[in-house]
């Protein structure tokens, strides 16, 4: 089991969840984040004053998959984050060790589903 954490650009996130639904991976949760990373932000000015901002939107995609959809869920978030230039996001995969199911008390593999 692993843990896919996926930070992307906000814009994209219908593209992104569509290249998932056609992988057959439905279950995920997401959150709004602020961040920045090679882009380091902009400059603008507001009512004469100028402003830099460093953080930048960001959303994040939390997605506990069984290792056969491991591969299918990069593809997915790859195909449906990128543009080609610089922010469109980062994949992380962490090792789940543990996944319960509340309703039923399942755990392990079939508590992800």
């Amino acid at each position: 089991m692993r843990l896919v954490i996926a930070y992307i650009q906000p814009e994209r996130l219908n593209a992104v969840k569509q290249a998932l639904y056609e992988r057959e991976i439905f279950r995920l949760s997401v959150t709004n984040a602020l961040g920045c990373g090679q882009q380091r932000g902009y400059k603008e000015s507001y009512r004469g004053a100028d402003i830099e901002v460093n953080l930048l939107k960001k959303v994040r995609l939390e997605i506990a998959v069984n290792d056969d959809f491991m591969q299918p869920c990069i593809e997915a978030i790859v195909k449906g984050a990128r543009t080609g230039k610089i922010g469109d996001g980062k994949i992380f995969v962490i090792e789940l060790v543990a996944c319960h199911r509340i309703r039923t008390g399942e755990s392990g593999h079939a508590a992800i589903g």
